[in-house]
Formats: structure tokens, C-alpha cells, sequence
């Protein structure tokens, strides 16, 4: 906006408002016309979380179900792997305790000489 006139802004804004419909109209003014910028610049877009590998959540998901040598899983399977590789992105304490048991679980089946079986 800095390459036009203040005439010629506040042009610009008029044409814009006027292009608005009614309804529109009516917030913005609600809000103050005055303080309305209708050439704001874009917001920058949503941080995008990965892990200490560089993954995204949807990445380690795909990346897991594709190791998975067991046939199409259910959608509750599929759901709680989402929900378990979003939570280590974001350090959920409840889905670090479940990652941590699940480790500590295993290493106990194996000093059993056990493996575990739901199937």
C-alpha cells in the first residue's frame, strides 16, 4: 500500500467497501471503517510440527502402517497411531507415559523370553 498516494488508498478502500455486500458492510462498520484495512498482508501459515527426524505426523503414519506386515487394519488401529504420533510431536506427557511402557513393556517380554500375542 506504501506505493500509492493517501488519495489514492483511501480510493482503493472505498472501492473495495463498495464491492462488499451489505452484510459486509454493516460488520466492517460495526467494527470501525476507520481502523478496517482491507490490503493487509497475508498471514504466515500454521507451523508445521515435526518430529527430531524431520517428520511430519502424517509422515511417521503412513511410514508405520507401511512397515505393518498384518493386512488392512482397523480404523480405531489407524486412529491411535495418528493420535500416538501427534502426541510425541507436540511432548504429550500421557502419550510420552504410553510410548515409555510400551518400550519397558517389551523389554520385560523379552528378558520373560515372551512375546506378546493379541491376535
Amino acid at each position: 500500500m506504501d506505493k500509492f498516494s493517501p488519495e489514492e488508498q483511501a480510493a482503493r478502500k472505498r472501492a473495495v467497501f463498495d464491492a462488499m455486500s451489505p452484510r459486509r458492510q454493516r460488520q466492517i462498520e460495526k467494527r470501525g471503517y476507520d481502523i478496517w484495512d482491507p490490503f493487509q498482508p497475508p498471514k504466515d501459515p500454521i507451523e508445521i510440527r515435526r518430529d527430531v527426524t524431520q517428520r511430519t505426523s502424517g509422515q511417521l503414519v503412513h511410514a508405520f502402517l507401511a512397515a505393518q506386515n498384518r493386512g488392512s487394519r482397523s480404523e480405531a488401529y489407524q486412529q491411535g497411531v495418528l493420535e500416538m504420533a501427534m502426541g510425541l510431536i507436540r511432548g504429550e506427557d500421557r502419550i510420552l507415559a504410553m510410548y515409555e511402557f510400551s518400550c519397558w513393556y517389551q523389554t520385560l517380554l523379552e528378558a520373560e523370553g515372551r512375546c506378546l500375542n493379541l491376535e
